[in-house]
Order: structure tokens, then C-alpha cells, then sequence
């Protein structure tokens, strides 16, 4: 595969077409030629064959205490035990350290619960990936059949991936958090013959269930070390039987079905080709080269700690073992131990989502008001503010960027406050790659100021994720960037966001048409999104086309601008706008658990019950300012009439958000109907 000189990459602007003056479609040359041989398979492989011991991933020991389960069964038959014979140590097993051992090299920084990095060289990962893909042969495992992953984001996940493409496998993603329902169904749809989960409590909440999804036949278990087990089954299996299976898979072969999180209905799976992540992660690889490319003092490497079962975490774990960037992985959200592995780890870059963003800066905010520097805290994100959005101008061409006053200011501020934002996500950090949603001006502005990059990106499970991605040295903060290398956006005259590129889905999986239904002869991709197009070619995304609220008047709302502010205030953890059929517009907005017991400490409300503070009139004042800030965004018309707080909190437990916190509207709608009624009432 061919590339540009990367100084050349920075000069490629969009091609343009226009109707009536209006922008109606971009598109960018691919920065990657593509390729017409190889798989995914093959990049442990080559990763290998061309630098062995260029350190791929760091593996975490386990705490005491960690892959136990105190000899559980988690059920019966090969189904529910180890490979081969269904039978389990009364250990539970293993200690999570796998196969390669680690040289010890990886930094060695103790984590927070006395767990230690261990760096997995190129040589030791392909050899691993390996031994698990001859253990799934073993296993009787044929080319082209289903397996499933059910877990958090662990070394394991990204193992097994790999091992299962070796053995010309498809992977199917599960949330760990989806219901037994949930998780029945995608097997079922999906055809799995094999599953592998993380905890013996997955497995037998799962075992019940087992007699209802006929084709699966094999259930390994993260936690119970079946993984070595299955590279112990595999001994028999040649290596030339793995090259043959590599050797038949191309860019056009099914890699993995992902199931969409399903905001409406049930989740699709989406049909994607090895071929459909190389024009992905190819072009942003050479696209975004001060994450992937540049060489500097600091090695570059990241902490995935976002599920793997989404495509956004998915596609950036392949990109980083393609480029041979140092990968760690977290599985808790909890804050502590995320706060504890960042510190440990020290990943010079992130993918997040816009909430992890906004959790950041209003920790940091809440910190300094108990600290009694509330108002010093907002003088320095001001100053960011400032100095990002002069950064972007000076970057455009647009204005003469920060001023010495402005930059004397930044100074006196870092080590008060930017510093200590940058120390919370490790220290090192100076890139954020970000999607899921749009975050914003405000903060995309205070970030840049504050000394993190954010490459913010827009996509979907259907474009193996990024479409658009704002351009190295290029930001236009409040976008999510210009079409990715190879990919054209157009804009329909309904101002619905259509896309065409290498990395457009193959199709929906449907088992009883005989496996992927093609999306159609032309190649575009409707998102269901609505958006527009500057006149440089950067696409902002106003809302989507299905939830378009409609008043009695004829106004049509977009709730996304209002509730992506909206959510961005510390007090407020979600917020959803009604309004479709109806005379106005309204709010139901839920309120954020830490923000909260910071606003009681501060405002002397301890002694006020939680389930109180709804009513309270101080809170609510806070928070209808929080309503006119909003409403500025839009008409009179559009604009926010009356909200209600609710008791408790959106939660996907209850159906609320899909496990990428997406509203689930008519779930919500019908949840909370009587209070909703209640907005409208005279």
C-alpha cells in the first residue's frame, strides 16, 4: 500500500461541490492506496516479520483475589466449561498472565491496586495469537463460523480477536452489560457457534438459555484461563494449517458482525469486511500522524478503556496494533480504578466520548470551588476559551493567533489549573480522539487551550466509525471535522448526511435471506443524520432526521443542540426535549450524582433528601439558567418552555440508554408519561 509524504497530507483540501452557493458535498483523495490482498489476520503477523521486539501491548498482572471464583461451575457440558472436555480446575485458574509473560520492560509503574504493566512484544502477541487460533481449530471451529465476545475491555478481547481472524473466524461482539434476552437474541441472529465471556457469572446466567440457541457448542470463560487452555488444545494443530485459513481471507471477506445499540427496536447487525477497517484505519493512521506517526521523546501509546464491543474503541485497537502503538486496556469505569490505571499507564493519547470530557472539567471545576477558588478556575478556563479559538484562527489563516498578554496568561494558569486537568488523565496525554456525539465549542475551545489536542470525529457502526475527523493543525472547533481521507459526504435536499467510501459497511445481517442483505447499487449510505457542510467542507451535525420534533405550530425542533448543552452543565447528568404534536417545547432533565452532592455541600442543603432537591428553588433557578443558556442556541420558537427534574437518573438498566448512552426516546417517553403530561398542563 502506497502513501503520501505526510507534509503533502496536510495540504489536501476538499474537493467541493455546491448548488445554488450552498456546500452540498466534500470529499477528500485517499491518503492510502487499497489494498487488494491480506486480512486483518495478518497484522500480528507482520508486525512480527518486521519488528518483533517493537513493544504492541501492556498487559496488566492481576491483583490478588483477580480471576478467581472459588471452583463455580458456570454450567454444563463443553457449552458452559473449558475446551475439550467441559471440565474446570476447582482454582478457577490462572493468574491473568497469559502465555507471553511480558519482558518487564513496559515502565514497570505499579498500579493502584498493586497490579504491575507488562510489556507483550510483536514476536510474543503473534506467537499468542497463534497458539489461541490453532486451539480453535482444534476445537472444530470452520471458516466462516460465528463467535462471540462477551466482555469488558480486557487484554483477552483484543487476543481473541485477532486468534479468531487467524482462524478465518468472524467475531461477534455482545456488551457485558446486555441482558440475557439481549445477548440470546444476538446469538440466535447471529449464528454463533461459539462464545466467550468473561466471568463464570456470565456464563451461568447464560445457562438457562443454553437449549435456545441450538448452533452455539463451545463457552470459554476469560477468568477461568481457558485461553491458555485453548492454546494447550491447539499443540496438535500445524502452524501451516493457520497460515492456509490466513491465507484465504481478503478485503472483501467478512470480518465481524457488530449489533447496532438500537435506539428503536431491535439491534441490526452490521456486516464488516477486512477490507472495510484497512480503508479505515489506513487513512487515519496517516491522517492523524502526530498520534500514529510523529516521533518523539515519549512513546506513544493509550489506555482503551471504552467498550470493545463498539466500533469506535474496536477500530482504534486495530489502528494502534497496526501501527504498532503501545496498547493497555481498563476494564472498570469505576472512578478510582480508571484514575488509578491512568496514573500507572501514563497513555500519551485518548478516545472518549464528549460525557468522559465534560466529567472532567466540571470535577475540576467542583474541586476548585470547595477549595474556595471557584472564581479563579473560571478566570482560567475563560483564558483557554480565548487561547484555543485564537489557535484556530492563526491555524486558518483567519487571525494572528494568541496574543502575548493571552499567552502569559495560559502560562500563569498551567500549573494552577491545565496541569492538573492533563495529571488527572495520566500526565501525559496531549491527543484526545473523540465521537459518540458532538462536544461542542465551549469545550473543544478549553481542551485546546489547555494543552489536549481533540481530534473530534463523527460515524457510525455501519462506517466501521470515523467518517469525518477534524485535520491535524486544521481544527473548526463546533464540527466534527472534514471527510476522511477517501470518503465523500453529500448533503440531500432534505439536509440528510449521505456518505460513500472504502469504509461503508457490506450490509445488514439477516440469516433468513441467507446471511448480508447489500445496502444498495450505489454505494451511499444514508445516516438518518442532519447535517451541513461549510464552505471549507467541515460537517456539523445539527440532529437526526427520525427525531425531528414537529410542534402544533409546523416548527421543526432538533433536541440535539439543546440537550448536548444541556448535559454539559455540572448538575445535569441527561437531558431529553419534548415537544413532537405539541404546543411547545419542554425538558425532562435528570440530575448528575456527583455534581449534586457537590452543589448540597456547597449550598448547605446536607440535611435535604435527595429525592427533595426536585422541588428545591435554589436548585431550580441553577438550573433554568441553565435553560436560558440553552435556549440562545435557538428561535423563540424552538426554545425550551418548562422542564421537570426527575427523581432518578436515565439508566441502560432500565431501558433508558443503549450501552453507548444514547436515549432511547419511546422508552423514556413511555416511562415518564405522566410527567410529561404534567409540563402540559394549563
Amino acid at each position: 500500500m502506497s502513501r503520501l509524504d505526510r507534509s503533502e497530507s496536510l495540504l489536501v483540501e476538499p474537493e467541493l461541490k455546491r448548488l445554488d452557493g450552498t456546500v452540498r458535498e466534500a470529499y477528500v483523495p485517499p491518503l492510502v492506496t487499497p489494498g487488494t490482498y491480506g486480512s486483518l489476520a495478518d497484522i500480528p503477523f507482520d508486525n512480527a516479520d518486521h519488528e518483533p521486539d517493537a513493544v504492541v501491548l501492556s498487559r496488566k498482572d492481576k491483583g490478588r483475589g483477580d480471576g478467581r471464583d472459588n471452583g463455580r461451575d458456570s454450567g454444563k457440558d463443553d457449552r458452559a466449561g473449558g475446551p475439550g472436555d467441559g471440565r474446570e480446575d476447582a482454582n478457577g485458574g490462572g493468574n491473568g498472565s497469559g502465555n507471553s509473560g511480558g519482558n518487564g520492560n513496559g515502565g514497570g509503574n505499579p498500579a493502584g491496586d498493586g497490579g504491575r504493566w507488562r510489556d507483550v512484544t510483536a514476536a510474543e502477541f503473534a506467537a499468542e495469537v497463534l497458539a489461541v487460533a490453532k486451539g480453535l481449530i482444534a476445537e472444530g471451529l470452520m471458516p466462516g463460523d460465528r463467535i462471540a465476545i462477551m466482555a469488558r475491555t480486557t487484554y483477552e478481547w483484543t487476543l481473541l480477536d485477532f486468534a479468531a481472524w487467524a482462524a478465518g473466524l468472524v467475531t461477534v461482539p455482545v456488551y457485558p452489560t446486555s441482558s440475557v434476552f439481549q445477548t440470546r437474541w444476538i446469538l440466535q441472529d447471529s449464528g454463533a457457534v461459539a462464545l466467550a465471556v468473561e466471568t463464570s457469572g456470565q456464563a451461568a446466567a447464560l445457562g438457562p438459555e443454553l437449549d435456545r440457541i441450538p448452533d452455539l457448542r463451545h463457552m470459554w470463560v476469560f477468568d477461568k484461563a481457558h485461553m491458555e487452555r485453548l492454546a494447550e488444545r491447539g499443540r496438535d494443530v500445524s502452524d501451516q494449517e493457520v497460515a492456509v485459513r490466513r491465507g484465504v481471507l481478503g478485503p472483501d471477506t467478512l470480518a465481524t458482525l457488530i449489533y447496532t445499540s438500537g435506539t428503536t427496536g431491535r439491534p441490526k447487525g452490521c456486516a464488516l469486511t477486512h477490507g472495510n477497517f484497512f480503508a479505515e484505519v489506513d487513512n487515519a493512521i496517516d491522517l492523524l500522524y502526530p498520534i500514529f506517526r510523529a516521533k518523539t521523546d515519549e512513546e506513544a501509546s493509550t489506555l482503551l478503556f471504552l467498550p470493545l464491543a463498539h466500533v469506535f474503541g474496536r477500530m482504534v485497537a486495530i489502528a494502534c496494533m497496526r501501527a504498532r502503538i503501545r496498547v493497555g486496556h481498563s476494564p472498570s469505569f469505576r472512578t478510582e480504578d480508571l484514575l488509578a490505571d491512568l496514573k500507572s499507564f501514563r497513555p500519551t493519547f485518548l478516545l472518549l466520548i464528549p460525557y468522559v470530557l465534560e466529567k472532567v472539567f466540571n470535577t475540576a471545576r467542583a474541586s476548585a470551588e470547595r477549595m474556595g477558588r471557584a472564581s479563579s478556575f473560571d478566570r482560567a478556563a475563560a483564558v483557554a476559551r480565548r487561547y484555543g479559538e485564537a489557535l484556530e484562527s492563526e491555524q486558518h489563516g483567519t487571525g494572528p493567533g494568541p496574543t502575548a498578554f493571552l499567552r502569559a496568561a495560559r502560562s500563569f494558569y498551567d500549573p494552577l489549573v491545565y496541569r492538573r486537568i492533563r495529571n488527572a488523565l495520566g500526565g501525559r496525554v496531549r491527543y484526545v480522539i473523540c465521537g459518540g456525539s458532538p462536544l461542542g465549542r465551549r469545550l473543544a475551545a478549553f481542551f485546546a487551550g489547555a494543552g489536549i489536542e481533540v481530534f473530534e470525529g463523527y460515524g457510525m457502526t455501519e462506517t466501521t466509525a470515523a467518517v469525518t475527523v477534524t485535520p491535524p493543525v486544521r481544527p473548526r472547533l463546533g464540527t466534527v471535522g472534514r471527510p476522511l481521507p477517501g470518503t465523500r459526504v453529500r448533503i440531500a435536499a432534505d439536509g440528510e448526511v449521505l456518505l460513500h467510501g472504502g469504509q461503508i459497511f457490506r450490509g445488514y445481517w439477516d440469516p433468513q435471506a441467507g446471511g448480508v442483505v447489500p445496502t444498495g447499487p450505489d454505494g451511499w449510505f444514508a445516516t438518518g443524520d442532519i447535517g451541513e457542510l461549510d464552505d471549507d467542507g467541515y460537517l456539523t451535525i445539527t440532529g437526526r432526521k427520525k427525531e425531528i420534533l414537529v410542534t402544533d405550530s409546523g416548527k421543526n425542533v432538533a433536541p440535539a443542540p439543546l440537550e448536548n448543552w444541556l448535559r454539559s452543565h455540572p448538575l445535569i447528568a441527561q437531558a431529553m426535549v419534548v415537544g413532537d404534536r405539541r404546543p411547545y417545547v419542554t425538558a425532562l432533565l435528570t440530575l448528575d450524582p456527583e455534581g449534586i452532592t457537590h452543589w448540597r455541600q456547597m449550598n448547605g442543603k446536607h440535611a435535604v433528601p435527595p429525592e427533595l432537591l426536585v422541588d428545591d428553588p435554589e436548585l431550580l433557578r441553577v438550573l433554568q439558567r441553565a435553560v436560558d443558556e440553552a435556549n440562545r442556541l435557538v428561535s423563540r420558537p424552538e426554545s425550551i418552555r418548562r422542564f421537570t427534574v426527575l427523581p432518578g437518573g436515565f439508566t441502560e438498566e432500565a431501558g433508558h440508554l443503549t450501552p453507548s448512552m444514547k436515549l432511547r426516546r419511546e422508552t423514556i417517553e413511555e416511562a415518564f408519561s405522566t410527567e410529561i403530561e404534567g409540563l402540559y398542563e394549563r
